[in-house]
């Protein structure tokens, strides 16, 4: 009689054919329609930056690779994923040679200094971002008019701003190209005007914002592909936007003079950008089933008190990027409890 061998393996154990591959290009495919709407409300300015920056993200990937003696990972889609979100908080009035050193920067300090997909510590689109912000201080805060007549006929006048060089003046220009053009996000008119904007606005569109930031409908429609793919941990945007909507609750009912509702918090942004394809972040969010819950709450609550009290008017980006530096305390602090043992 033959007996049947068992094979015994560690863990851990493979449940599906799953490569990095796939889900990263899952990914992209929920970021293509955020990507489209922005050209559709910008024009051909927010479409030369996406691929100016996502160029830039691919060729600082394959430059880094071969001054360190690695394979080509293009493949893995992971420098693609990191320009469009990259492009996607930036204003579109960005100056394209801007765009190309945050690419630079992204993938420079926020991935091969640490040795590759893996093993960064931050998400390297915000670590981009943050260089820039940095760096560009005027030209990040610089807002173009959404669906001005002719954005696919003319760009904006600081799209191809030459090198190192002062981006000009595009006041004039968007008050010309739409009428009653403010120059301010709500966030910013809110924080320094006390001023808020109706939420049909954001969900249409129709208000000043980065690039991927007035598409709420169409970033919880990729949240929700990804969710069920099983390509993003469902609990990280709904901690995250849960106790975000529960802390500006709380202000608004001590003081509804002072603060926005819960559904302006929300919307208002880059929030939901956030919470849903950079605080899920594979390589540096938390493992744990408690840690998940813990680290977007953390990050909701951060983003709230940054906009309330900090001198800027959003919080995402720090909040998110002191989310991930505490990833590996908050993985060793929540670990689940061994089977069999007592807690």
């Amino acid at each position: 009689m033959t007996v049947p061998l068992t094979e015994l393996r560690t863990a851990p154990h493979v449940k599906r054919p799953v490569s990095v591959q796939t889900i990263m290009f899952n990914v992209v495919l929920a970021l293509l329609p955020i990507a489209a709407f922005s050209v559709w409300q910008y024009g051909l300015s927010a479409l030369l930056l996406i691929v100016t920056v996502t160029l830039a993200c691919v060729g600082s990937e394959r430059l880094f690779n071969r001054l360190a003696g690695q394979g080509n990972t293009l493949s893995d889609w992971s420098a693609t994923i990191t320009g469009l979100l990259l492009a996607l908080t930036l204003p579109p009035a960005f100056p394209l040679w801007m765009g190309a050193v945050a690419g630079f920067a992204a993938i420079a300090l926020g991935k091969a200094l640490f040795g590759g997909l893996g093993f960064n510590v931050m998400n390297p689109a915000l670590v981009g971002r943050a260089f820039v912000q940095a760096a560009f201080p005027v030209a990040i805060t610089t807002w173009a008019p959404a669906f001005a007549p002719e954005r696919f006929s003319q760009l904006i006048p600081s799209t191809l701003t030459a090198p190192l060089m002062t981006p000009p003046d595009i006041s004039a220009w968007a008050k010309s190209a739409v009428d009653g053009f403010t120059g301010a996000t709500p966030l910013a008119r809110w924080k320094f005007e006390n001023l808020t904007a109706e939420p049909l606005d954001f969900l249409t569109g129709q208000i000043t914002a980065s690039a991927g930031e007035t598409s709420a409908v169409l970033i919880l429609l990729g949240g929700l592909y990804l969710a069920l793919r099983g390509f993003l941990d469902w609990r990280i945007p709904v901690a995250v936007l849960g106790s975000a909507a529960l802390v500006a609750w709380g202000f608004q009912l001590a003081d509804p003079a002072r603060y926005p509702d819960p559904t302006f918090v929300l919307l208002s942004g880059g929030l939901m950008l956030g919470a849903v394809f950079m605080a899920t972040d594979m390589a540096t969010s938390p493992v744990t089933p408690r840690g998940v819950w813990l680290y977007g709450a953390l990050i909701g609550v951060t983003t709230v008190m940054i906009r309330y009290f900090g001198g800027l008017n959003e919080g995402v980006m720090y909040a998110i990027l002191i989310g991930n530096a505490l990833s590996p305390l908050i993985d060793q602090v929540t670990p689940p409890r061994v089977f069999g043992a007592r807690r």
